[in-house]
């Protein structure tokens, strides 16, 4: 996939939404994996795209700075924690080596601390919250630490990407990468188009003859909305 490799996926998924995005892979038949709805930004306005960098922390910080060993510009380091609750696993220090190695972002499946830091360094951030303990153990590290990670039930590699934004994360496949983008994009652009003649005074449901659908649907009442709207060439989700 070399047409969206590193240097170029913030440029191809920056305009694109999470929200656009999830309706594409429902559109291109690929799995949504969005990660749980507490997982989100640091800050209103983040959002950040990239090969997942996947790592599995087990108290210590050196696992992220291996991690960022094997790291390429433009990766969104993932840092599996395990969900918990009791412990921040990332906070300024992490944040800051991150950021010189040029990632675009953090997606933390845990929490992390040092906000007020995380806020003046700016590097996108994504994670269920913030606690001011960091670990209180360390535990092995397992051996493929470094090669997959888990947010919520969705493991992850680095064939994966993660889109952030305010809505939250969603992981996509590389193999089906270039079909969700051109989705998204459609999808999109579809979506603009009714939004600008909903300000210009025709409203959502002319613009779909919502009255016919009504009708057609008490003739037919297998007939569903998202059938009626691709025979109007306004479908988004599918």
């Amino acid at each position: 996939m070399a047409s969206i490799e590193h240097g170029t996926i913030r440029q191809t998924l920056g305009t694109l939404s999470t929200a656009h995005l999830a309706d594409a892979c429902i559109r291109v038949g690929t799995q949504v994996r969005c990660a749980p709805a507490g997982l989100t930004a640091l800050a209103g306005g983040m959002r950040c795209a990239g090969r997942v960098l996947p790592t599995r922390h087990a108290g210590s910080v050196d696992i992220f700075l291996e991690a960022l060993e094997r790291a390429s510009p433009g990766d969104v380091l993932v840092a599996d924690n395990g969900g918990r609750l009791d412990e921040a696993c990332i906070g300024d220090l992490v944040t800051l080596e991150v950021q010189k190695a040029d990632l675009a972002g953090i997606v933390i499946w845990g929490l992390h601390r040092d906000t007020d830091e995380l806020l003046e360094i700016g590097l996108p951030l994504f994670s269920l919250g913030a606690i001011a303990t960091g670990p209180l153990r360390l535990d092995p590290r397992a051996p493929d630490c470094l090669e997959r990670a888990y947010v919520g039930s969705w493991m992850l590699t680095v064939d994966d990407f993660a889109v952030c934004d305010s809505d939250g994360v969603i992981f996509l496949p590389e193999a089906q990468l270039q079909q969700i983008v051109a989705a998204a994009a459609s999808i999109r652009e579809t979506e603009r188009k009714q939004a600008e003649k909903m300000r210009s005074g025709v409203s959502f449901r002319d613009q779909t003859r919502f009255g016919e659908y009504a009708a057609a649907r008490a003739s037919n009442p297998t007939l569903g909305f998202r059938e009626y709207l691709r025979g109007l060439g306004a479908a988004v989700e599918e």
